[in-house]
């Protein structure tokens, strides 16, 4: 791939945040060099900072010429998203998603132009590699990167490149991604698999690149944890809602945690009906031993309680998002 072919695309860099003062000023010192190695430009999409992100973001602008920052009243990513390609998208070939809560190599945005124009694709996604720093973070990184967390998802685990229906939201052609109409702002989260979801039917073919990935950093408390995969749960269920489809065996285990759960108050009257939450129990306790004796990670255990609470939350806003929407369609 030749210089000139990679500078002859117009990429828009996109990097939809909220209160990420400790990582924003580090990310896009970042990507400067990018943006003089591709024709391309850079937007922050805020969405109410109280932490004095947007500040950081509009002192940056100032020396970088390329460094755009708007204000994303709706607050949610996919809002985020929709509203730079709005502004800027008639502009640029291809939309690239930042993370601000990551870490992403030197070319990542380079190589990803490289995939798209090497395959032809209309999406290039990529893995993502979880990292810690505090003990829970860390723990919670091991069960993520882990089966246990991820239940084998190839952008979590990461493979050879190959053809995917869905990967970590990464380089978008902006055609593609206008044609489907961006981002469902309906959706708080699991708004990129979705979106791929209707790129799919469309006949749009998204290609999940091995040269490249990017580092996330997990929640580093419980609380936040269990609201941040709530919150997915939900996604998931609406998107299931919406378009009618299955979840995935791997999708279905982790499914019933709280209805288990739940049902393992009925021990009162019957101890049977604890036995099924005992069994999932003991399946994350035992996977996180394995992990601190088999694999000699001292965070084992501590990354299979980290597991058991995205499980249980996961299942409990997946469960949570159906049962509105009953209520919703009883009220009607």
């Amino acid at each position: 791939m030749t210089v000139d072919a990679v500078k002859s695309v117009r990429c828009l860099i996109v990097i939809p945040c909220l209160n990420e003062a400790s990582y924003l000023e580090p990310l896009i010192q970042q990507l400067e060099p990018t943006l003089n190695e591709l024709t391309a430009t850079l937007v922050v999409v805020d969405g109410g900072s109280t932490d004095g992100t947007r500040d950081i973001a509009k002192r940056l602008a100032q020396s970088l010429p390329n460094l755009h920052v708007l204000d994303n009243p709706r607050r949610i990513q996919a809002a985020a998203i929709n509203l730079a390609v709005e502004t800027f998208g008639l502009e640029h070939d291809y939309l690239i998603r930042i993370d601000a809560h990551g870490t992403y190599p030197h070319d990542y945005c380079r190589v990803l132009v490289e995939e798209a124009l090497a395959t032809e694709a209309d999406s290039v996604v990529v893995a993502m590699q979880t990292v810690g720093f505090g003990l829970f973070q860390k723990a919670t990184a091991v069960a993520q990167n882990s089966v246990l967390g991820n239940g084998g998802a190839k952008h979590r685990a990461g493979a050879e490149s190959h053809w995917v229906d869905h990967g970590h939201h990464a380089l978008m052609r902006i055609s593609a991604f206008r044609a489907v109409g961006g981002y469902d702002e309906n959706f708080n989260a699991n708004e990129d698999a979705e979106c791929d979801y209707r790129l799919n039917k469309a006949g749009y073919r998204i290609w999940m690149t091995a040269r490249t990935s990017m580092i996330y950093y997990p929640r580093a408390s419980a609380p936040l944890l269990f609201k941040q995969y709530f919150r997915y749960g939900r996604g998931r269920a609406r998107n299931f809602l919406k378009h009618r489809s299955r979840p995935s065996l791997r999708q279905m285990i982790p499914l019933m945690v709280a209805p288990v759960a739940v049902g393992a108050f009925l021990a009162a009257i019957t101890w049977i009906a604890a036995v099924p939450v005992v069994l999932w129990a003991a399946a994350c306790l035992g996977y996180g031993a394995w992990m601190a004796l088999g694999q000699r990670n001292p965070y084992g255990p501590l990354a299979a309680v980290s597991a058991m609470i995205m499980h249980f939350a996961w299942s409990a806003g997946f469960w949570r998002e159906v049962l509105d929407l009953r209520q919703r369609r009883v009220a009607a």
